[in-house]
């Protein structure tokens, strides 16, 4: 009988660990794992009882699992036979059960887990990975049961725990610690939800010296991912497979001690529907190429969860925020930022904070036409519902955007976790790219949601410039998952590192999509630079680390140089911390053959290309300057072959005229127009498609015509097509967009998406009857802090994140929220007569602002005002006689005491139109 029960246990345990986990994480959905036959079951303890699991070729890497005469649970890790890691405490505590001491084995399975997988960013595309895996199974002194999973890899070990209950699980804690030898040298990070503090060079046992500081008592807090060397050998901690089950963690240090435990985030307890398997407590173990090479945070992680990745797509953005951070509200210049990015064949244009809805949809066409696509910034604070979600995704995916980047989440929470959780299914179905900015590190989730291009987590170049931390880098964050750095801002005032070295950043960091830090002027004055960024590709085939390390070499200097191949070139990036030196680079990474090696240096104050043959044996010697570095780009040396960069090949300039360009239809009624599309010059388009999008036409709306094909389309000749709408009987009046599209292959060919170019047709619907303000379109929209709310009020800096409009205890369902100064037009087609609202400011600012309401017609011309309105007063109503007025504009403004609390209040707002 007893016998029965252990068999259930193990079954239980184990099957958590195949099946249920599965899905969590544990293994592949591909995978076919080879197991071993189980252990016999065992009753019980014996003293300083000890298991080992070792990597799969049994040749450096072994876990060693001691259970001793308390019933507490202890990991070691030796390389090569020699210790790397001390015993480090395992174990868990849930609300119910203490699951770190009273521990005795039940069970013990083995297998050997194989598994290939492929990535749309990072440091290796085609992934294969291998490993012994142990699972054992104990129970508590009060009969709670507890699993314990072993991996080990040649690149590392990792366990995690399986707790098999039904029903809810609470862990409140874990035991979990790495011991590290006191001596050893350690590069580590005061922990911050933002993971940007400078990391520091010290030793294991006084790693509490960093700053700045985050201690409590003797005990300070560390970032993942944390490294150490000890005799030889380099240990990078991390986790991985961190989602909404649980929560994210970091590291606990006492003074002097050689303990570094796992605390969870906020000291909070994490609650997960069971069964539960927590996520992989991971040390990466080998030399620093080992290290460098690592794929074992994405091997632990689940495999991908979305079918067709066609439509996901690595590449380089110009990004205009860094060089200049009110540029993303201009137009006309993010119209400079897309004509640079598509004379220099760059596949996006981020638009960062500032953008404005009003113009989005417009530079986003001016793009697309130019064969670059649009990703937007947003605010978490924007995308935090469901509901938020849903209403921008929709909004910006009918704009023709291609990506989001989410910024200032700065938690790592269980419940954010659960919010990355929703946002990354969301954009997967959406099928939006996304890059997590002002966020945690990543943990395996570009292998489970390719989607993800890239995650902040780091201390970047918008936090300044600081060469020793570049070098840093390379052998910590970049190592688990992409990484927004944001490098090559070549004009920066007071730069603190060589132009070179800037050059090669976006080559030693991976990151899906590279946003480059400079301005089209910025980069126009460094030609050498641009002719190598046109080339740069941004995931790789294969990674190597050519030379370097964290730690000062005998002249004082840092270095690290990474080599990385996108099919057969190889491209490299070298970057030096410290005085000048001479770096150097063995190029046996290159393989057979003879290669042409193209090299930028500094040199007196520029860059300069110098060009020669090499073959595998050869070492490149560079001179760098102090704080420099280099770049190379080595292809095969074949015969006609003189250059290793590739054209770059641009979308051409063409014309797609609609015919009329506006047209009045009733509800109910029909509007008909053509379209002719024209390539006036170069050579000709291939696969030209013009039709009526149809799928972003209002409900209810129906278009007939057909669409116009031609396989080419040479310069000179024209396309043409004809369509009538039909607008739905229940349509309100305003102005509606019908969309008008050709698109083409694209010249270059390869991965890229087709060129759409893109015109609207506008179809005016007379405005009728009784209409709210706050649903009509905006002409145009500004905020005194956060956007124009509609419905609500004006909240924080989010967008629908006020509250109801109430004004005197008075609560309003439709009207406007503001904070002054703010400001919204309206066309109202001249078809008119009254404007009427409820105005004053809102009850959430608990009796402080001041505010002035006033309407504007044409021209600006003033149609009424108030005087200043304070808060906690009763509401104040407001009219306008608008007759034959076409553009409406209702502005508050600060009532002389600043903006702070002015939270303006348009409680139903509402126009009077002709029947």
């Amino acid at each position: 009988m007893r016998r029965k029960r252990y068999e259930r246990f193990r079954r239980a345990v184990i099957g958590v660990t195949l099946s249920a986990l599965a899905s969590g994480g544990l293994l592949a959905a591909t995978t076919a794992p080879s197991a071993a036959a189980p252990t016999p079951p065992t009753t019980a303890a014996t003293p300083a009882t000890t298991w080992t699991v070792r990597d799969p070729a049994h040749s450096a890497l072994t876990a060693r699992l001691a259970l001793d005469p308390a019933g507490e649970l202890r990991l070691a890790v030796t390389r090569d036979g020699a210790p790397v890691l001390a015993p480090g405490r395992l174990g868990l505590r849930t609300d119910r059960h203490d699951l770190t001491t009273g521990l005795r084995l039940v069970d013990r399975e083995d297998r050997t887990v194989h598994d290939a997988y492929r990535m749309t960013t990072g440091k290796e595309l085609r992934r294969s990975a291998t490993a012994r895996e142990t699972t054992f199974a104990f129970r508590g002194a009060d009969g709670a049961r507890l699993g314990v999973v072993v991996r080990v890899s040649d690149d590392g070990v990792a366990y995690r725990y399986v707790l098999d209950e039904r029903g809810p699980v609470t862990v409140t804690g874990e035991a979990s610690a790495f011991e590290v030898p006191k001596d050893a040298k350690a590069w580590v990070q005061p922990y911050a939800t933002s993971y940007e503090n400078e990391r520091t060079e010290t030793t294991a046992g006084a790693a509490n010296e960093a700053e700045p500081k985050e201690c409590a008592g003797d005990t300070c807090s560390f970032g993942y991912p944390a490294l150490f060397e000890t005799g030889g050998t380099y240990v990078l901690l991390t986790e991985a497979d961190v989602d909404g089950r649980y929560s994210g963690s970091h590291l606990d240090h006492k003074d002097g001690g050689s303990a570094y435990s796992v605390a969870l985030a906020d000291d909070a307890p994490v609650t997960s529907p069971g069964p539960l398997a927590t996520p992989w407590r991971t040390a990466i173990v080998g030399g620093l190429d080992t290290l460098v090479g690592s794929t074992l945070v994405d091997d632990l992680a689940p495999p991908s969860r979305v079918a067709d990745t066609s439509w996901i797509r690595p590449g380089t953005d110009d990004w205009s925020w860094l060089s200049d951070t009110s540029s993303p509200g201009d137009l006309d210049r993010q119209r400079d930022f897309v004509d640079y990015a598509a004379a220099h064949g760059l596949e996006y244009t981020l638009v960062d904070a500032g953008w404005k809805a009003s113009w989005v949809p417009e530079l986003v066409r001016y793009a697309r036409a130019r064969g670059v696509d649009v990703i937007l910034w947003f605010d978490w604070a924007d995308l935090r519902t469901q509901a938020q979600r849903d209403a921008w995704f929709a909004k910006i995916k009918a704009w023709g955007v291609v990506g989001v980047k989410v910024d200032y989440m700065y938690s790592d929470s269980q419940s954010t976790f659960q919010w990355y959780d929703a946002i990354l299914r969301d954009t997967a179905e959406r099928h939006l790219m996304i890059d997590f900015h002002g966020a945690t590190i990543p943990r395996g989730l570009q292998r489970t949601w390719p989607q993800v291009m890239s995650v902040e987590g780091v201390r970047g170049e918008e936090n300044g410039q600081n060469p020793a931390r570049d070098v840093f880098l390379a052998f910590t964050r970049n190592i688990v998952g992409s990484m927004d750095y944001t490098p090559t801002w070549f004009s920066r005032p007071n730069r603190q590192n060589s132009l070179a070295h800037e050059l090669a950043l976006p080559v030693v960091y991976e990151s899906g999509w590279t946003s480059l830090g400079d301005n089209p002027e910025g980069f126009a004055a460094q030609p050498v630079a641009e002719r190598y960024l046109e080339q740069l590709p941004t995931a790789w085939d294969e990674t190597r680390l050519v030379s370097g390390g964290p730690g000062r070499t005998s002249g004082g200097e840092r270095q690290a140089v990474l080599a990385r191949r996108s099919g057969d070139r190889w491209f490299v990036g070298g970057i030096l911390a410290g005085a000048g030196a001479t770096m150097k680079a063995p190029l046996g990474f290159l393989g057979k053959g003879t290669w042409r090696l193209e090299t930028i240096a500094d040199h007196d104050g520029q860059l300069r290309r110098t060009v020669r043959t090499v073959t595998a044996k050869d070492t490149l010697a560079v001179p760098a300057v102090t704080d420099g570095g280099f770049t190379a780009l080595a292809c095969p040396a074949t015969r006609g072959r003189t250059d290793c960069a590739r054209p770059v090949t641009t979308a051409p300039a063409t014309t797609l005229a609609t015919d009329p360009a506006t047209v009045t239809a009733e509800a109910g009624g029909k509007a008909s127009f053509g379209a002719t599309f024209t390539l006036p010059e170069g050579a000709a388009l291939r696969d030209v498609r013009l039709t009526v999008d149809r799928g972003r036409l209002p409900a209810g709306w129906t278009a007939t015509g057909s669409d116009v094909r031609a396989a080419s389309l040479p310069a000179g000749k024209e396309l043409t097509g004809h369509w009538t709408v039909t607008v739905a009987r229940d349509q309100p009046g305003g102005t509606v967009e019908v969309p008008v599209v050709a698109t083409y292959t694209h010249p270059a060919g390869g991965n890229a998406p087709p060129v759409h170019v893109e015109e609207v047709v506008r179809v005016s619907v007379p405005l009728h009857g009784t209409l709210y303000a706050s649903d009509q379109p905006f002409l145009a929209e500004s905020n005194g802090y956060g956007p124009v709310e509609r419905d609500q009020s004006n909240g924080e800096a989010g967008g629908q994140d006020g509250k109801p409009l109430t004004i005197g205890g008075t609560v309003y369902a439709k009207g406007l929220g503001m904070n002054a100064p703010g400001q919204v037009r309206i066309d109202l087609q001249g078809r008119c007569t009254r404007f009427e609202a409820h105005v004053g400011i809102d009850d959430e600012t608990s009796g402080r602002g001041s505010v002035t309401f006033t309407v504007l017609g044409d021209d600006e011309s003033p149609l009424a005002t108030t005087g200043v309105l304070r808060g906690g007063e009763a509401a104040v109503p407001l009219t306008a006689d608008v007759t034959g007025v076409h553009t409406l504009t209702l502005t508050a403004d600060d009532g002389g005491d600043g903006k702070n609390y002015d939270h303006a209040d348009w409680g139903l707002a509402r126009l009077t139109c002709a029947d």
